[in-house]
């Protein structure tokens, strides 16, 4: 397992995932966590990084939060926790690459921390290089203990509970995702206010997601009112069936056949995108387990990012246009 930080996913997703997938996750905690520990691959705290391009978004501080925001280190990847103020890196392609289209990256990490290295700032590099205008997502997060023994206790006390939670229903699942999904919503609409500016056509704006970013690209595709992506991808997150709008973007998923979250949970996603037929493409790599990203690893699962990109230039996402206009 490459990311430990990615087992506090599996509450935030009970909602959208088969209850006895949660039972399941909860049996592995102990033994990933004891795989991490023999890998000494514990999280240290460090310096906020520096952010010059980020751009506070006008959600406005998380209500009722408290704690601070906090960075630390793992696996030599930078995470933040307790974000209070959702901000907007651009990374900007060359305006001689530049295709128009854009990308909202929304790295994982359960809604408790955020991988904005490996499924934020690495992937908006790569994107970009590809001339894709990428903007990191950095949404509002939920408060843990200040301190990181702290937030390991509680981390741990969290998933110490062996009783079968119940299916709550998607409105409830988007209702506990309001502040997220708000992100998410003036996002879409920052991009598109200042399209010319960063050259991006407005009607070729998509989202991908990671694990929870996975989840919130999910719910703001069916929850997010006017966000309107022209595309998505879900990387390793939840594949549970939902109801399809008529006009639901393309789709692309990547997930690993030995992830222990989803890769046993069924492909109901993939089922529902096929019968409201609405473009969809699924990749199942044989090994990766859960948060690849960007990790370089001897798997298949590596390939998820070139296969990605093939797919956005199939769908015309790639296609130059006068200074990235239409």
């Amino acid at each position: 397992m490459r990311k430990i930080s990615n087992l506090w996913t599996t509450r935030a997703f009970a909602g959208s995932t088969h209850s006895h997938l949660v039972v399941a996750v909860l049996a592995l905690v102990a033994v990933l966590a004891s795989q991490a520990h023999a890998q000494n691959d514990r999280m240290t705290p460090i310096a906020t990084p520096s952010q010059p391009n980020a751009i506070e978004i006008g959600t406005g501080p998380l209500p009722g939060a408290t704690t601070p925001e906090t960075w630390h280190k793992q696996y030599d990847s930078q995470f933040a926790r307790n974000v209070t103020v959702a901000t907007l890196t651009p990374f900007l392609p060359d305006s001689a690459k530049a295709s128009g289209a854009a990308v909202i990256v929304a790295p994982g990490g359960g809604f408790f921390t955020l991988s904005m290295e490996n499924e934020g700032w690495n992937v908006a590099r790569a994107l970009a290089e590809k001339g894709v205008a990428a903007f990191v997502l950095k949404y509002r997060l939920n408060q843990t203990p200040a301190d990181m023994p702290g937030f390991e206790k509680s981390m741990r006390e969290m998933f110490s509970a062996t009783a079968r939670p119940p299916r709550p229903e998607s409105e409830k699942v988007f209702s506990g995702l309001a502040p997220q999904i708000a992100d998410a919503r003036a996002a879409f609409a920052l991009i598109r206010k200042r399209a010319a500016e960063w050259h991006v056509d407005p009607n070729r704006i998509g989202m991908i997601g990671f694990s929870a970013g996975a989840m919130l690209t999910m719910a703001t595709t069916l929850a997010g009112e006017d966000t309107r992506p022209a595309f998505i991808g879900n990387i390793y997150g939840p594949l549970a069936s939902v109801a399809v709008p008529a006009e639901a973007p393309p789709l692309f998923i990547a997930l690993a056949a030995d992830d222990p979250f989803f890769g046993n949970s069924g492909y109901g996603l993939i089922d529902s995108w096929k019968a409201a037929k609405r473009p969809v493409e699924f990749h199942l790599y044989e090994q990766g387990g859960h948060g690849f990203g960007m990790y370089p690893k001897e798997t298949t699962s590596t390939g998820w990012f070139d296969a990605f990109v093939r797919w956005l230039g199939m769908h015309g996402m790639l296609k130059l246009t006068a200074g990235g206009r239409v």
